[in-house]
């Protein structure tokens, strides 16, 4: 089995540059905790500096502006350009500027640090906000769920203030399902966490929160054979078998899988619709149709032109939530079909088309209503590597942590006879041998460790290696 992966350095190696984009900065840190531990856990605290009282965070920041500052200390020289010296107050935007999803991310980014690392100890550290004051990790985590609880509209789904991840849907009062449903993803991490924690009146109260969101979700946003992407302000439906333009949408869709909140039948119906829909030889589209009229209601997604960017491209970013989404449902073929459509590696006999490098993942691939369909955009400029890695990893060849043990529940093609990772989590080395000689594409009849049948695989320490097999069925 060849996994390639796209570099994703910038997270890791570049640090102390200005306008980082709070959800992507936090989504790196959710992806690859364990590539650099100490600079993800720096890079948590930093995004949680940018994080206001009120739950939302500052979309584009810079860490040194909420960093404590020594009065006395010199600058070590002098800018050739002009660079304002304001009061960190200065750059905290109100309600109307913030983006709906940019905290929720951060939320899964440290409940995913936490299970690789064990170091539980992150939640009890106090940060300030970025608007003054200040609270424990874990005092930020409830107050990001809590204002995506409060911050609802007409329908009870989230409010899509000035955008959510698709930065062009500017819905302005309008509601967004995706971050409605990326709120019972985070609500679930934090659920697992407060139980993990023994904080049951915690675990209690926000398990009693993610059921009431996913009630509703299921009760507003079914379309009948996939969900909707919200309502604008005057409430019409967007993302609906019943519009001319963008009828259905990939990331309300992946999403509602992939949180949960989408029950067994229609979490189908919905990858159903998204394979039909939205799926091109290099990828997942982002809309079906493409806008061609502008709608200012919409925002500025209709003054895209078709198949570019956020309007009906091959968007690189979210198609890892589709591949996750797909095994969920323990559809390997599937996950494996679109993971092959989207990698660089596999168009590179197709490079008069692509004319982009074959070993980086793209921002965008222009889509079926663009003259140009399959030509790539922007390499490296996208928060694809560390999803994909992610997605291929933790889904497909399923090896994930948990917070006391290492989960292995692969989703592969059916094809597929076996394949070896070798995982280091916490310092320990776990060889991992996966056979599937029934040709499934998910489930796992056994599971040996060092030679021995056992039901699950704990944290070692240190140092030590270990063997385990696992055998599918």
């Amino acid at each position: 089995v060849n996994i390639t992966f796209s570099r994703f350095a910038s997270f890791i190696e570049v640090g102390g540059r200005t306008g980082l984009g709070y959800r992507d900065t936090a989504q790196d840190a959710m992806t690859v905790p364990h590539s650099n531990p100490a600079r993800c856990r720096q890079r948590i605290m930093e995004l949680l500096s940018g994080l206001t009282s009120a739950g939302y965070g500052i979309h584009l920041f810079e860490p040194a502006w909420f960093a404590p500052r020594d009065p006395k200390a010199k600058k070590p020289f002098k800018s050739p350009t002009v660079i304002p010296d304001r009061d960190a107050s200065s750059y905290v935007h109100g309600l109307e500027d913030a983006c709906s999803d940019d905290a929720l991310w951060l939320v899964p980014a440290i409940v995913e640090y936490i299970r690789e690392t064990g170091d539980t100890g992150l939640i009890a550290e106090r940060v300030g906000f970025a608007d003054g004051g200040e609270a424990s990790v874990y005092e930020h985590m409830k107050r990001i769920l809590d204002f995506s609880d409060k911050e609802t509209g007409a329908d009870g789904i989230c409010l899509g203030l000035r955008a959510d991840w698709n930065d062009c849907l500017n819905l302005g009062g309008g509601e967004s399902a995706m971050v409605s449903f990326l709120h019972v993803w985070a609500l679930g991490h934090f659920v697992a966490l407060a139980e993990f924690l023994g904080r049951s009146d915690d675990a209690d109260y926000y398990r009693s929160m993610q059921e009431r969101v996913k009630k509703n979700c299921e009760k507003v946003l079914w379309d009948g054979s996939w969900y909707l992407r919200g309502f604008t302000a005057s409430g019409r439906k967007i993302g609906s078998h019943e519009n001319a333009q963008g009828k259905i949408f990939l990331e309300s869709n992946a999403w509602a899988v992939l949180s949960g909140a989408a029950s067994p039948v229609r979490a189908d119906e919905t990858l159903e619709a998204i394979e039909k829909y939205l799926y091109t030889p290099y990828g997942i589209r982002l809309n079906y149709p493409s806008f061609t009229e502008p709608d200012d209601e919409l925002g500025f997604i209709g003054r895209v032109y078709p198949g570019v960017k956020e309007n009906g491209s091959i968007f690189s970013h979210p198609n890892p939530w589709v591949w996750a989404a797909e095994c969920t449902r323990g559809h390997g073929n599937r996950a494996f079909k679109y993971y092959s459509a989207l990698c660089p590696a596999k168009q590179n006999d197709a490079i008069e088309v692509r004319e982009s490098e074959p070993y980086s993942y793209c921002q965008f691939i222009m889509g079926p209503d663009h003259s140009a369909f399959g030509r790539a955009r922007h390499p490296f400029m996208t928060g694809s590597g560390g999803w994909a890695y992610f997605s291929a990893t933790r889904c497909m060849l399923g090896v994930r942590p948990d917070f006391d043990e290492l989960v292995i529940d692969p989703c592969i093609p059916d094809t597929w006879e076996t394949f070896d990772v070798s995982r280091i989590w916490r310092g320990a080395t776990y060889n991992i041998h996966v056979t599937n000689p029934d040709h499934v594409e998910h489930g796992v009849k056994k599971l040996k460790l060092d030679g021995n049948v056992v039901e699950r695989i704990p944290a070692f320490p240190a140092g030590e290696v270990h063997e385990v097999e696992v055998v599918m069925g």
